[in-house]
């Protein structure tokens, strides 16, 4: 097998889906990224205060417990990963959702469901792009 090309970049995906989670981390993993995959916010959130600082993150909204929203706010509230561009990656797609990840400061907003994994890459680095990184 060929090396992978390294980009580089760390990237921790939040969602509670475990299919979503290995399908994401594939992905990105052979686009040469180093990804940490949680399957809730709560081990997200100890990773960060544990130290692990990722270029971006990508987390799903509806999760058990604390939801992707209050994690995002808890992420910039307490400056976890300051540098980090931050992109929801979710189903939740109402105006109201839209106004709601605006309030916490998102960096961007993927649907899921219209978003196949290789378009989710490109989307993901385009926004990476478009804030300077």
């Amino acid at each position: 097998m060929p090396d992978q090309i390294k980009t580089g970049k760390r990237i921790l995906f939040v969602d509670d889906d475990k299919f979503l989670l290995d399908m994401y981390a594939l992905k990105f993993t052979k686009a040469g990224y180093e990804v940490r995959a949680c399957d809730g916010t709560e081990v997200a959130l100890k990773m960060l205060t544990e130290g692990f600082v990722p270029h971006i993150i990508l987390a799903d909204i509806v999760m058990p417990g604390m939801d992707g929203l209050d994690f995002v706010y808890k992420v910039r509230q307490d400056r976890l990963a300051s540098d980090a561009i931050i992109i929801m990656l979710t189903n939740q797609g109402t105006s109201e959702d839209l106004a709601k990840a605006q309030k916490v400061r998102v960096d961007g907003y993927i649907i899921k469901a219209l978003t196949i994994p290789s378009e989710v890459l490109v989307q993901v680095e385009k926004i990476y792009s478009s804030k300077g990184k």
